[in-house]
């Protein structure tokens, strides 16, 4: 704002006028420097002191564990981690660690992660375990928490690491980040930019749909339904209603592309995909994107993750009106067809960037005016 304004003065010398902008800048710089200095230094001080540290757990009991921790006790300067337990990679309630609290199996780390308010989950597991390495990885990775690693797992989880520390302990922590920071940015951005636009625009459209499907059936014009995003938390997905009030009243179903509980509104409306225009709403207020893996219910995730376990990576991310899935594959009917469209949303998780986001915005406005959706 101070150079906004500056950059605006009329200038009656330029070479003065260089001079106090260039002043004004180093003063500014050095200022914020000279206390940014001040507190970072304090602060790292403190951590190496060990009178500050984040809430951190180790999983692992055996050689490594004891190795890596007594590494950590007896360094010079503390790297930040305050040990509140450890987690066993069998069910051994006897295993001890240095003094260190038994906080019981592994599979019990996202309980004991809320719990303790852990911020620093540290794997070291021995080398019999390394079938678990990645089986671990797919549990945490849906938690607020930084995963560190020792080395000698490294092969496990290739391209998702990355080294940080070089005096301290020999740990690689694991990347869950899937876009560069500013991509994240600039695609959050398009997608508040888009959805505001498209719920402005496209309302005399809403209207007529809105009117169409009361019309067309008895039941309401909207249906929500409980769907489950980010991180593994629930929210209620919005869609213009396709089928008959009474589609579910023998438990959850997926539809196929000779439903019979579809209304004759919804036929049309889910080959252009139109039921999918109110999602605009969870897009605007955060539940979703423009571009992700279609979110599910938790009754048919729990049967995905028992065909395939590394469904639960979708949760990375945010879910999507459109996916790769859906434009490679479309709808699924059953849970086989829901896993077999699940590859090509890992492989968007992989391959995440701006550009496949426009090609894939493309390719689903061709299937929407070609009525292409079941």
């Amino acid at each position: 704002m101070f150079f906004s304004i500056f950059l605006d003065d009329s200038v009656a010398n330029y070479s003065d006028y260089y001079y106090s902008l260039f002043g004004y800048f180093f003063l500014h710089f050095f200022v914020t420097l000279f206390f940014r200095v001040i507190i970072s230094t304090g602060t790292i001080r403190k951590i190496q002191r060990r009178e500050w540290g984040y809430e951190s757990v180790l999983i692992g009991s055996g050689k490594n564990a004891h190795k890596l921790y007594h590494e950590l006790q007896n360094a010079k300067k503390s790297e930040g981690f305050d040990l509140k337990g450890f987690l066993t990679e069998d069910e051994n309630p006897e295993a001890t660690l240095n003094g260190l609290p038994n906080l019981g199996h592994w599979k019990n780390i996202a309980a004991v992660i809320e719990d303790l308010n852990i911020k620093d989950v540290i794997l070291c597991m021995d080398e019999e375990y390394h079938t678990r390495v990645m089986e671990t990885v797919d549990v945490i990775q849906n938690q607020n928490v930084k995963l560190k690693i020792m080395p000698d797992s490294y092969g496990m989880v290739m391209g998702m690491v990355k080294m940080n520390n070089i005096l301290g302990a020999m740990l690689v922590e694991v990347d869950f980040e899937v876009m560069p920071q500013w991509q994240k940015t600039i695609k959050r951005s398009f997608d508040l930019l888009s959805s505001a636009v498209a719920l402005l625009m496209l309302s005399p459209l809403f209207l007529l749909l809105a009117i169409w499907v009361k019309l067309d059936s008895k039941g309401r014009v909207f249906f929500t339904q409980e769907r489950i995003g980010f991180q593994g938390k629930p929210f209620q997905i919005i869609k213009f209603r396709s089928m008959r009030s009474d589609a579910e009243t023998k438990g959850p179903q997926l539809s196929s592309e000779h439903d019979d509980r579809r209304t004759k509104a919804g036929i049309f409306l889910r080959k252009t995909r139109l039921d999918e225009l109110p999602q605009f709403w969870n897009v605007l207020v955060g539940d979703m994107s423009i571009v992700g893996p279609r979110p599910e219910r938790q009754f048919f995730i729990d049967q995905i993750v028992q065909k395939a376990p590394i469904y639960t990576r979708l949760h990375r991310i945010k879910p999507g009106i459109t996916s790769w899935g859906q434009v490679k594959f479309g709808y699924a009917s059953n849970v086989n067809e829901m896993v077999e469209r699940m590859k090509y949303d890992i492989l968007y998780l992989e391959n995440m960037s701006l550009g496949l986001d426009v090609k894939i915005c493309i390719y689903t406005a061709l299937i929407m005016i070609q009525g292409r959706g079941k």
